[in-house]
């Protein structure tokens, strides 16, 4: 009779080589964000020298102000982006909850919690139609997302028939939120930060977040992990779609006068703001953080050609160029990273 003994130490090996490879995946990660934020420095900084005023109170106030809606939508995109699919409704959602918002209160009376809640309701409504056509109905997201685009605007449209909302109409309360600031930092920045910093939480520590990136990296593998594969890309299309009728109700605070085609072509800047951000277009890796400063650069970056008295032309030619450099970056890092972890794993 013989007796197998194991070597000590054997079943370690596998929890290192899986912390080994999720530490190289954050540092290139951390990296890829660091860089994007020296990016911004130096734009702020070669726009500052060229233009003092760009960094007065009112400059910075513009800054963040310009760039915090956007900042939401990037927010609720890469939620979707992670799993693995994509959301092209997020601005014509924007365009139909800041009318709907505008049309609730014209002439009323009514507080900034009934502004936001509606605009809430009437974006999770869309985005459920989106999400339970994806997840469940399994048609392909890019199908699903241009179709509703396509049939909110005309809702919209058919709705506003012209008509337009004007600030003069609005309660103040609702036009104070989007001009209003504490210790002279704008309210709808802080808001933004909040909703960010809160999304980026709860994707980090909890279970459900994770299983976005787990989706996103692989859903067969997901799937086989007993992964809710339906449900959690449901509850990344409603949550795209409550930030997107959020971002409305807050468009119409910014702005006050509001119309049927409010962030009409918004859709390709937000998808543009996400993987210049770092977030992969197909799927599984990026962060939030990386995705608001990606809409901070194109921001600042429409902010200063507008500074500098440049053709606004240029801008959508800089987003395209950024876009493509970024999935080409992004294309190269994952083989890299790839590679580099197929190294560890032998060892």
């Amino acid at each position: 009779m013989s007796v197998t003994v194991e070597k000590p130490g054997k079943p370690a090996a596998a929890p290192e080589t899986a912390r080994s490879s999720r530490s190289l995946v954050d540092a290139v990660f951390r990296a890829r964000e660091i860089s994007i934020a020296g990016a911004l420095l130096l734009l702020v900084l070669f726009t500052w020298i060229a233009e003092p005023r760009f960094l007065n109170d009112q400059g910075i106030k513009d800054l963040l102000l310009n760039a915090a809606i956007l900042v939401l939508l990037a927010v609720g995109q890469s939620v979707v982006v992670i799993t693995r699919n994509i959301d092209l409704s997020v601005g014509s959602v924007v365009g139909l909850s800041a009318f709907a918002c505008g049309k609730f209160v014209s002439g009323t009376d009514h507080g900034v919690l009934t502004v936001l809640l509606l605009g809430l309701l009437v974006g999770a409504g869309c985005g459920i139609v989106s999400g339970a056509l994806v997840s469940f109905g399994r048609v392909p997201a890019l199908v699903v997302t241009l179709g509703m685009l396509y049939i909110i605007q005309g809702v919209d449209y058919w709705w506003a028939q012209g008509e337009q909302i004007n600030a003069a109409d609005v309660p103040q309360p609702v036009l104070d939120l989007g001009s209003g600031s504490v210790l002279g930092i704008p309210y709808l920045p802080l808001i933004a930060f909040a909703v960010l910093a809160g999304t980026a939480y709860v994707l980090r520590t909890y279970r459900a977040g994770r299983e976005l990136y787990a989706i996103g990296s692989s859903p067969e593998a997901a799937r086989l992990a007993g992964v809710p594969i339906r449900r959690r890309v449901l509850g990344a299309y409603l949550f795209s779609g409550a930030v997107s009728g959020f971002a409305g109700a807050l468009w119409l605070a910014r702005f006050g006068t509001v119309v049927a085609d409010n962030a009409h072509g918004w859709e390709l800047t937000v998808v543009s703001a996400v993987v210049v951000g770092g977030v992969a277009i197909v799927g599984g890796t990026g962060t939030v953080w990386g995705a608001a400063l990606g809409a901070l650069l194109l921001t600042t970056i429409g902010s200063a050609l507008a500074v500098l008295k440049v053709d606004s032309f240029w801008q959508d030619a800089i987003a395209g160029v950024l876009l493509l450099a970024a999935i080409s970056v992004d294309r190269i890092v994952r083989v890299r990273m790839t590679r580099a972890l197929r190294k560890r794993s032998a060892r």
